[in-house]
């Protein structure tokens, strides 16, 4: 797939959010154009931070979004936590190869229960994970910071890693979306889609815009994502 076919699609990381007003700032991101919604799922034992659980994805089905929940899983055991999430609702499910004692297993639960599926990548993690199990991977996301914290900045030397991942991905012929987590903002989005982004997790740059009051405070950062992402070819 070259650049000028690639969709990028933008997914709202929820850990940045009001979650007083949870359903609210998902319909607000939602409406400004946001593709995907983001779970960042932590267990305080694989990394040292306690967020939310399926609980909430399914709670935000009820409260009436159709849009593709993408969960990235940072929680150690994993398996049971992947059933949990495919029977909350979950569209994307991403686990760390780490975190799991067969990774094909795991993928393959994810698979089978109407999901599709995803290996992360912290900022030490090789590739080579990815070595075998190609075929059943939906998508690959990096992190380009050290997972645990919204609000960090974003490692330079992820954009090398993340031509590695394109590369890997291109020539294995399969439809893998390649996903950034981690300190992307209005002026580095160009910059990692060029090196071989599709689709960009965004929490405080997103979340922190603009004045609670107004219902639109998403609009112009959305905006600026797409017109920064249109000027890559």
């Amino acid at each position: 797939m070259t650049d000028a076919t690639r969709d990028f699609l933008i997914a709202p990381s929820i850990l940045s959010a009001d979650f007083a007003r949870l359903g609210e700032e998902v319909d607000n991101v939602l409406a400004s154009g946001a593709d995907i919604v983001h779970f960042d799922v932590m267990d305080n034992h694989y990394v040292p931070n306690l967020t939310i659980g399926p609980m909430v994805c399914e709670a935000l089905r009820k409260h009436g979004v159709t849009a593709p929940i993408d969960a990235h899983l940072m929680v150690k055991p994993v398996d049971r936590l992947i059933g949990d999430f495919i029977d909350a609702g979950a569209t994307y499910i991403t686990f760390h190869p780490e975190a799991s004692d067969h990774i094909d297993r795991s993928l393959q639960l994810i698979r089978d229960g109407g999901c599709k599926s995803g290996l992360v990548f912290n900022p030490a993690t090789p590739l080579s994970f990815l070595d075998h199990v190609m075929d059943k991977v939906d998508m690959v996301l990096l992190m380009s910071v050290n997972p645990g914290f919204g609000g960090q900045s974003f490692l330079p030397g992820t954009l090398n890693k993340l031509r590695a991942a394109r590369q890997r991905i291109d020539a294995s012929g399969y439809d893998i979306r390649l996903e950034i987590d981690g300190g992307v903002k209005v002026d580095n989005i160009a910059e990692i889609a060029r090196a071989g982004a599709d689709t960009f997790v965004a929490g405080s740059a997103v979340f922190g815009a603009g004045s609670e009051a107004d219902p639109h405070r998403y609009d112009s950062v959305m905006r600026a994502f797409r017109e920064q992402l249109a000027g890559v070819r």
